[in-house]
């Protein structure tokens, strides 16, 4: 232990103090060490990001990577009705939006153009899928870029589509690996509850669907990620349990690349915006956010090493306060951002390499740019001297070069219609 961590926990309440030191000798943070951790406030909780901080640098060591990739959300019309949810539109909605397959594939070529190594796909649940579609999308994708990571699918994703191809999870993510799919992201999990969920998402998957095909990814050699999306009506308890959850199934699996929280964005999420649940909260405050995420690094480091923060949730600002909170990954570079953009985060699309680059230095750490699965793709200096040039970091109006959320909605071309007319598979 540093002079400067014992100088630091001699000020820090006898209970906050015990559970840190605990922490650094390698003890477990239990869901219940998670609760008492979540009321630190002033001395306290600069000692939790203090020894967050540690034991990031034990951990991980001091790199801090980014991903260069590209989202491309490829419908927004979805039967689920999510409380949370400001990015889906129905089946009769002026705004809905179908992409064809030559859609996909030219934002695919062209994010590969631009130097990305990964494109993450994911949608909407629309009437217009059939079981085919998830697994014709990967192939666009590889006939695309045949070198590209395909990073797709929620769980909530791979359930419908196994439930249209009427076969086991198993089955269907053996299809989708084989078709090219490297990896899935973990979300659609916000908080691993079903009273919870229940309230905020009544017809999304439930905790145990989310875990089955999460485990069963997992077995098959695909990793996923995990999220958790806190800030509305969930309790602390709620957030320890569903930390503890993820490090239980990657104890079991090993399959978990990353946790990535995710702050609520409540501006235009009907959750908030109509009233439609009460209690609830616009979001986490700062010092929230600080505390969750060195909480996380706490409870889940050990099984998770890579703590990522979202820009697109928490802005730059906040995400490089976060580098000195336990977080050694800032995402990736995204191009294109529709869910939290439509729910009222205000970050922008992109974030170029240069930017990422700029910010990680100037919290003392070194940049890195990696691969889905944590390799690293390419180490960078102390100064940027020597950094290549790079085709994302002459993107000055990412809207135009990429296209927005709200041109896409209001493109004739991509205007969604019934079963039958632009039917993805």
């Amino acid at each position: 232990m540093t002079i400067t961590l014992e100088t630091c926990l001699q000020d820090v309440s006898s209970g906050v103090r015990l559970i840190l030191e605990r922490s650094l000798e390698g003890d477990e943070v239990s869901v219940a060490d998670g609760v008492v951790l979540s009321d630190a406030r002033g001395a306290d909780l600069h000692a939790l990001c203090l020894v967050a901080d540690e034991l990031r640098r034990r951990q991980v060591g001091d790199r801090v990577a980014y991903v260069v990739n590209r989202n491309i959300n490829f419908t927004n019309v979805c039967i689920k009705n999510c409380k949370f949810c400001a990015f889906a539109r129905t089946v009769r909605s002026e705004q809905g939006y179908f992409l064809p397959h030559e859609e996909v594939a030219r934002r695919v070529q062209q994010a590969w153009e631009m130097g990305a190594t990964e494109v993450c796909l994911q949608a909407g649940l629309s009437p217009n899928l059939s079981g085919e579609s998830y697994i014709e999308l990967c192939r666009v994708v590889k006939e695309a870029a045949p070198e590209i990571h395909i990073h797709a699918f929620s769980p909530e994703e791979v359930k419908f589509g196994a439930s249209l191809r009427r076969v086991p999870y198993s089955e269907y993510l053996a299809e989708l690996k084989d078709a090219g799919l490297g990896s899935l992201p973990g979300t659609s999990a916000e908080i691993l509850d079903d009273r919870l969920r229940k309230t905020i998402s009544p017809t999304r998957i439930t905790t145990q669907e989310w875990l089955a095909v999460v485990t069963a990814a997992h077995r098959l050699g695909i990793p996923t990620t995990s999220t958790m999306m806190f800030g509305h009506v969930e309790t602390i308890e709620d957030r320890m349990r569903h930390m503890d959850l993820l490090r239980r199934v990657q104890r079991e699996t090993g399959g978990i690349t990353e946790f990535v929280p995710l702050s609520f964005v409540h501006e235009e999420a009907p959750l908030f915006a109509k009233s439609e649940v009460s209690g609830v909260r616009p979001g986490p405050t700062g010092d929230e956010v600080l505390r969750l995420y060195a909480i996380a690094r706490l409870m889940l480091g050990h099984d998770i090493p890579n703590l990522q923060a979202s820009w697109v949730k928490e802005g730059l600002r906040t995400s490089q306060l976060l580098l000195s909170c336990g977080v050694n990954d800032l995402g990736g570079t995204l191009m294109n951002e529709s869910i939290s953009t439509a729910a009222g985060a205000r970050h922008g699309q992109l974030m170029t390499p240069a930017t990422l680059r700029r910010v990680i230095r100037d919290a003392g750490r070194q940049p890195v740019q990696r691969d889905t699965a944590y390799r690293v793709v390419r180490e960078f200096g102390e100064t940027p001297d020597q950094d290549p040039c790079e085709p994302l970091d002459d993107i000055v109006d990412a809207d135009a070069i990429f296209g927005s959320y709200d041109t896409l909605t209001q493109d004739p071309r991509f205007r969604y219609e019934p079963r039958g007319l632009r039917v993805v598979g």
